[in-house]
C-alpha cells in the first residue's frame, strides 16, 4: 500500500504541474538542429547499447541501477545542451520534450496499467494452439479500440497463464508483442501513438480504417498464420511434461467496472483532438493547450481512481506489482531526453547531418519515394519514439493533411504503416513492447535478450514489411485502401 500511495502522490503532482501535449510541431522549433553534428546522437547510441547489453552481460547491476545509468545518459546530453545552444532554446526543447511528450506518455501507461491491473480474468484456459491463435486474434482487434497499451496489459497475463505449462511459451510472447502491442493497433488514431499524432496534425479519425485496412489485414493474417504453425509444431513437438501452475478451469472476468475507467481514459484522448477552446498556457517559450492539460488530468484521474475503486484482492491474483511501471517510467525517461538532438537533427531535414538520409525519400523526379518512406520511418520508429519519427516524416512530405490524405495518400500510408508495424522490431520501438516483456519476466517467462528479441523480429517481420513494400508502396498502389 505504500508503493501504491507513493505513485498517486507522485503521479498527482506530475499532473497538477502542467503536463500537456502541445502540438508536437512546437518541439522542432524549440531547438535548431541544423548545425549539430552526429556526436549528439552518441548518448543515446551509448543508453541504447545498455539496454541491450546490461540484462545479459551484467544483470546484477543492471537490474538495481537500470535508473541511474540512464540518468548518466541522460546528463551527458542535458549538460552539453546548456553549454552549447541558447538556453531558451535548451530550456524549449527539455521543457517540450518532459511535459509535452513524457508527461502525457508515462500518465497514460500509468492510467491503463493501474485500470487494467483491476481487470481479472478468472479461471484457465489450456494454451493449446487454437486457443493461443483465437487470443491474439482478439488483442489485435481490442488493440485498435484501446490503445495498444490498453489491450497488451489486458490480455497479456491472461495469455501467459494459459501457456505457463508449456516448455515452449516464449514464441507466445514475442508474437503478442508483434499482434497485439502493435500491428493491431494501426487502424484508428486510439490504437498507436503515430496515427494519434496524425489525427491532432489534422488526418480524419477514419481515414487510418479505410486506408490501412488492406494492409493491416494481410500484416496480421500473416503472422497469426506463422504463429499457429509454429505453436503446432512446438505443441505437438513437447508433449504435456510439466505440471500445470494454474490448472484449466472455467473462465469470467471480474473487474468489469474498470473498463468503464478505460472508456473515460479513451475520451480523455478524443477530447485532444476534437476539443479547441482557444485557451494556452506559455512555460518556456512551448504553449501548452488547455484542452491538453484537462486530458492530462482526466486521465490521471481515471488511473488514480482505478486504485480505490479495483477489489485489492484481484491485483493481487494478477500478480500486480509496480515493478515494470517503474521500469518503463526510468528508462524511457532517458530515452525521451537522449532522443532530443536526434529528432532536431532529423527535423533539420536535407539542413542536418542526417541529410543523406533525408534525401532518400524523394524520386529525383521530386515525388515522393515512399518505399524509402516506409522503411526509413519504420527503422527510425524501431529504435527512436515512433510518434516524432512519424511527425518529422509527415512534415517531410509536406505536413498538409489534405494532401497527404488525396493525391499523396500512398505516402502517408507508407509513413503510418512503417511507424506502427515496425515499432514491432525492437523492446522499444513501442511502450507496450518494454512493459509487456517486464511483466513477461515478472512472471517466470525467459524472455529473450534485447538482440535475441530482434533475431525474431527480424526473421518474422522483415520478410512480411518486404511483401507489403510489394504489393502496396511500389510506384503505384492498386491495393491500398478501399
Amino acid at each position: 500500500m505504500k508503493l501504491v500511495a507513493k505513485a498517486a502522490v507522485a503521479a498527482a503532482v506530475i499532473g497538477l504541474a502542467i503536463g500537456a501535449s502541445a502540438e508536437p510541431a512546437l518541439a522542432a522549433a524549440a531547438l535548431d538542429g541544423r548545425g549539430m553534428s552526429l556526436a549528439w546522437c552518441l548518448p543515446f547510441a551509448g543508453l541504447l547499447l545498455c539496454i541491450a547489453t546490461g540484462p545479459v552481460f551484467y544483470p546484477h547491476v543492471w537490474e538495481h541501477h537500470y535508473g541511474k545509468i540512464a540518468a548518466v545518459w541522460s546528463a551527458l546530453v542535458v549538460v552539453p545542451l546548456l553549454a552549447a545552444v541558447p538556453a531558451d532554446q535548451a530550456l524549449g526543447a527539455f521543457t517540450f520534450t518532459m511535459l509535452a511528450e513524457y508527461l502525457p506518455f508515462i500518465i497514460l501507461i500509468f492510467s491503463l496499467y493501474t485500470i487494467a491491473g483491476g481487470i481479472l480474468v478468472t479461471g484457465n484456459i489450456h494454451g493449446a494452439p487454437v486457443t493461443n491463435t483465437a487470443i491474439l486474434a482478439i488483442g489485435a482487434v481490442l488493440a485498435s479500440f484501446v490503445g495498444t497499451t490498453g489491450a497488451s496489459m489486458i490480455m497479456i497475463r491472461p495469455i501467459i497463464r494459459a501457456n505457463d505449462d508449456r516448455v515452449h511459451n516464449v514464441h507466445v510472447v514475442v508474437f503478442f508483442i508483434f499482434i497485439v502491442s502493435n500491428c493491431g493497433g494501426a487502424l484508428t488514431p486510439l490504437g498507436d501513438p503515430p496515427l494519434f499524432v496524425g489525427f491532432l496534425k489534422g488526418v480524419d479519425f477514419f481515414w487510418t480504417t479505410r486506408a490501412l485496412f488492406v494492409e493491416t489485414l494481410l500484416v496480421l493474417a500473416a503472422l497469426l498464420a506463422i504463429f499457429y504453425v509454429l505453436d503446432a509444431w512446438l505443441y505437438a513437438k513437447e508433449g504435456r511434461v510439466k505440471p500445470d501452475p494454474t490448472p484449466d478451469s472455467r473462465v469470467g472476468v471480474k473487474g468489469l467496472a474498470m473498463l468503464g475507467l478505460i472508456g473515460v481514459v479513451v475520451a480523455a484522448i478524443l477530447l485532444r483532438g476534437y476539443w479547441k477552446p482557444g485557451v494556452s498556457f506559455k512555460l518556456a517559450g512551448v504553449d501548452f493547450p488547455l484542452q491538453d492539460l484537462v486530458s492530462n488530468v482526466v486521465m490521471l484521474a481515471g488511473g488514480l481512481a482505478s486504485l480505490k475503486l479495483a477489489n485489492p484482492i484481484f491485483r493481487e491474483q494478477n500478480g500486480f506489482s509496480w515493478g515494470p511501471v517503474k521500469e518503463v517510467a526510468k528508462l524511457f525517461a532517458g530515452i525521451f531526453i537522449c532522443i532530443i538532438p536526434v529528432i532536431a537533427i532529423l527535423a533539420a531535414g536535407r539542413n542536418g547531418a542526417l541529410a543523406p538520409l533525408v534525401a532518400l525519400v524523394s524520386n529525383p523526379d521530386g515525388t515522393p519515394n515512399n518505399v524509402m518512406y516506409f522503411w526509413l520511418t519504420g527503422l527510425l520508429s524501431s529504435f527512436l519514439d515512433n510518434a516524432p519519427t512519424y511527425l518529422v516524416f509527415f512534415e517531410l512530405a509536406g505536413g498538409d493533411p489534405k494532401v497527404l490524405m488525396g493525391p499523396l495518400a500512398t505516402t502517408l500510408a507508407a509513413i503510418s504503416t512503417g511507424a506502427v508495424y515496425m515499432g514491432a522490431n525492437s523492446y522499444i520501438g513501442n511502450a507496450p513492447n518494454f512493459m509487456v516483456y517486464a511483466i513477461a519476466k515478472d512472471m517466470g517467462v525467459k524472455m529473450p535478450s534485447f538482440f535475441g528479441y530482434m533475431v525474431w523480429s527480424v526473421a518474422i517481420l522483415i520478410p512480411i514489411f518486404v511483401l507489403v513494400t510489394l504489393l502496396f508502396f511500389i510506384r503505384s498502389a492498386p491495393l491500398a485502401g478501399w
